[in-house]
């Protein structure tokens, strides 16, 4: 269940949103599932209408408009996409001219995944009352109880079912209502709320392994662009891949401005030869400021002491990162040029294949429960699949979905990273491969042996998270594998390679089809076959086989549950 909380002065204003049409017309039927006790009184579940919206609006706010409570919060200054303005020691910046605004008003809206269909009302009000007695606004807390309503006007515009909470945040005596640290505390008690009432657990949530989130901001200005995506999502991908194919900082940074980004290093205080963090961004048209993102805003493993666990630490390295990081700064070109500058052979994609067959070797040899090692894991083999998608999709294609989903898993907090001992493998050498190889890489014979392993890395990661319960992400990197990737193995002519590593391919159907292909598809069928002939992976084994039969290839879907408004919450 996904927690979001705002805050605002017009009561009347959110009232009026909720039961009105919304922005793509998406709310119907709005109504009340719960409430403190005098407004559920004087209003049932009827539809609202404009009329009665405004009614409890103006009920909630009583209280404050009698004691004259004020609730003021600190008012940030944001950028152009959302985030908070930081001044030189990293302090959010407050507004100059109006410090301070007005926030009486408390939202917060619970969510459901697409995936697990809709509740009662009932279910919904259960869940509301046990929530706001949670947060402190009811009699529960031992103080005077605060008004508040609960609001469900049908689905999202992508299918979530979710009600929206209003609630004052001056009680009935006049006095405030404690909002100190109220996300987190929301945060525990929707996990609580999850298995009490057999929802879907978030483990990213426990684990805290969650993605960065994204502000309105960013989406309406990427609609407005037209870009196929949000920049963020491009600069996290571009900056995995130059991170994964690098030997060293320098390296990393002559990748990130030969992808076309904009960087700037951010240097100790004081000191103009210490860097100790990172910005990216998207180089902006002509008469347009850039906008910047840390590293560590496009996600937890992309922040500059992460990275630097993978490249060589010498003194020498740093001084040249730290030359590099300078041109940058001042636009000049780079100080020298590296391997990242050398177009490489296709013929050096088996070598890139035989690397990650290594590495597959490697992941086997990870135990299961060592959530950290997995999650290093993750994020290298994200880095391969960003590299080749940097490579060969002008737009976010099945390479880019695949490192999207591989960097989800790649998500712990720093004192929880594992920091590989030098040495030890890390898929780089096949991300450089892929980054810096000429010619058409989706169409050859080596390209898709290439894949075939990569997807058997994907599906190692995914066994990994089924081991440890997580059965949600574990879903999703195998729909990744078998209907994502599967668009690339289509766009072969004439040759049906199997859309999983884990399927097999008979003796007969290997020479029904060998009639029809060319010699290069024949040689990769026969190389295929041989594959699929190889033992099951020692994860399988140490784990005792938690990997249920192939998944259907259909979209990934829970089973269908008609649970509308007003049944009884049973599955038909």
């Amino acid at each position: 269940m996904i927690v979001k909380i705002t805050s605002g002065e017009k009561m009347t204003g959110l009232l009026s949103y909720l039961q009105g049409p919304g922005r793509s017309n998406e709310h119907t039927d709005p109504h009340l599932v719960a409430g403190d006790p005098a407004i559920m009184a004087w209003h049932d579940d009827n539809e609202l209408s404009h009329q009665d919206a405004i009614a409890i609006a103006r009920q909630i706010d009583e209280p404050r408009r009698v004691f004259g409570t004020e609730v003021r919060e600190p008012n940030y200054l944001r950028n152009d996409n959302g985030e908070d303005v930081r001044d030189s020691h990293g302090k959010k910046v407050r507004d100059p001219i109006d410090p301070w605004r007005d926030a009486n008003v408390w939202h917060c809206s619970l969510s459901l995944h697409v995936d697990e269909g809709q509740l009662t009302d009932e279910k919904w009000g259960a869940i509301a009352q046990e929530f706001m007695d949670g947060m402190g606004f009811t009699e529960t807390s031992g103080r005077s109880p605060a008004r508040w309503a609960a609001v469900r006007h049908g689905v999202s515009t992508k299918g979530n079912d979710h009600i929206h909470i209003a609630a004052s945040v001056v009680r009935e005596d006049g006095t405030k209502v404690d909002l100190w640290r109220s996300k987190k505390r929301a945060s525990e008690l929707a996990g609580e709320l999850e298995r009490k009432h057999g929802l879907a657990v978030i483990s990213s949530r426990e684990t805290s392994s969650g993605e960065r989130g994204y502000h309105r901001a960013e989406k309406h200005r990427a609609a407005r662009e037209g870009a196929p995506e949000l920049d963020r999502e491009l600069l996290a991908r571009r900056v995995r891949a130059c991170a994964t194919a690098s030997k060293s900082e320098a390296e990393f940074v002559r990748r990130l401005r030969g992808q076309g980004l904009v960087a700037r290093p951010r240097f100790a205080s004081g000191r103009s030869d210490v860097v100790v963090g990172y910005k990216v961004a998207v180089r902006p048209a002509a008469g347009h400021a850039p906008v910047f993102y840390g590293g560590g805003h496009l996600a937890k493993d992309l922040t500059l002491p992460r990275l630097r666990s993978e490249w060589e630490d010498s003194p020498q390295a740093s001084s040249a990162a730290v030359a590099e990081w300078n041109a940058a700064r001042r636009d000049l070109p780079t100080v020298r040029a590296g391997r990242e500058s050398q177009e490489l052979d296709p013929k050096l994609l088996d070598r890139a294949t035989a690397d990650i067959g290594k590495w597959n070797a490697y992941l086997r040899s990870i135990p299961l429960e060592d959530r950290a090692q997995w999650a290093r894991a993750a994020g290298r083999t994200a880095g391969v699949f960003a590299a080749w998608s940097a490579k060969i999709e002008p737009t976010p294609g099945p390479l880019a979905a695949a490192a999207r989903q591989l960097a989800r898993s790649a998500q712990l907090p720093a004192h929880r990273a594992y920091r590989a001992p030098n040495g030890a493998m890390s898929a780089g050498g096949a991300a450089l491969i892929v980054m810096q190889t000429s010619g058409h890489l989706s169409k050859s014979v080596s390209a898709m042996l290439l894949l075939r392993q990569l997807m058997k890395a994907m599906e190692a990661i995914a066994d990994a998270h089924r081991a440890s319960g997580e059965l949600h992400r574990a879903l999703d990197i195998e729909y990744a594998v078998r209907n994502e990737l599967a668009t690339i193995h289509a766009s072969q002519p004439g040759l049906s390679t199997p859309v999983s590593a884990r399927d097999e391919v008979s003796v007969e159907q290997t020479r029904t089809a060998t009639l029809t292909l060319t010699p290069e598809q024949e040689e990769l069928r026969r190389l295929v076959a041989l594959d699929n002939a190889a033992p099951p992976s020692e994860a399988v084994r140490r784990s005792g086989s938690p990997i249920p039969a192939p998944l259907d290839p259909s979209p990934r879907t829970h089973a269908s549950r008609d649970r509308t408004r007003g049944n009884n919450g049973n599955e038909k």
